[in-house]
């Protein structure tokens, strides 16, 4: 039975977490067997982590898929993601990192961060933009308010990409599966882990890169 609730809908400490656990024995299990694709390009091996402020996305759409690639030793592995779709998204100080072992020096962490005067001056110029973006989400927790939103959706019945957010183009997902949407949505306080992201366009606001030594510089812990 479908899931509907219209108006505006807020759920406390969200954590995508729900969504995996429902589609990792539907929509997810079943892509496994069936070789869905979550991303249009073979991950690397090596999960990072996004924080922002706040995010604000028009035309969500979530569904699980795999994301496939090769772990850093070469061994081919696939990763269970609820793939988070946006039409436009506006992000609040963003920042992403990313840890990655080097002979001799040990644990390096890349870091990026952009859109940090948003949060002073609330300006879409200061934002970091996401247009036609798609998430290959492992793990989210946020505070999140949704507009019009539709759970438990055959993930087929999505807007076809011209017409509306749906399945990332090039890639596969069981259209029987589980999926939701939301004519809206804003996530606020988030701490996300993703195999992927995916634009048309993605423009970053007084962008900044960092390389360190060790683990202290990740943009959370856990």
């Amino acid at each position: 039975m479908q899931s509907q609730v219209r108006g505006g809908t807020r759920w406390k400490r969200f954590a995508f977490v729900m969504v995996p656990s429902v589609a990792a024995t539907a929509a997810i299990g079943v892509g496994l067997a069936q070789g869905a694709l979550a991303a249009s390009f073979a991950i690397s091996g090596q999960e990072f982590k996004v924080s922002t402020d706040k995010l604000e996305g028009t035309e969500f759409v979530q569904y699980g898929s795999v994301a496939k690639g090769k772990k850093l030793d070469g061994t081919p592995f696939g990763a269970p993601v609820a793939v988070s779709g946006f039409d436009t998204a506006k992000i609040t100080n963003m920042c992403q990192s990313v840890v990655t072992p080097v002979p001799v020096l040990g644990d390096v962490t890349l870091r990026l961060e952009a859109g940090a005067a948003a949060a002073q001056s609330g300006e879409d110029d200061d934002k970091v933009i996401g247009k036609d973006l798609y998430l290959d989400v492992s793990a989210l927790e946020a505070d999140a308010q949704f507009t019009n939103i539709d759970i438990g959706v055959a993930a087929g019945s999505l807007p076809k990409h011209k017409d509306g957010q749906g399945i990332q183009p090039n890639t596969e997902a069981n259209e029987n599966g589980f999926a939701q949407r939301a004519d809206s949505v804003t996530l606020t306080n988030v701490r996300q882990k993703a195999w992927a992201t995916t634009a048309a366009t993605f423009k970053l606001p007084d962008l900044k890169l960092s390389l360190s030594r060790g683990t202290g510089q990740e943009c959370f812990k856990g």
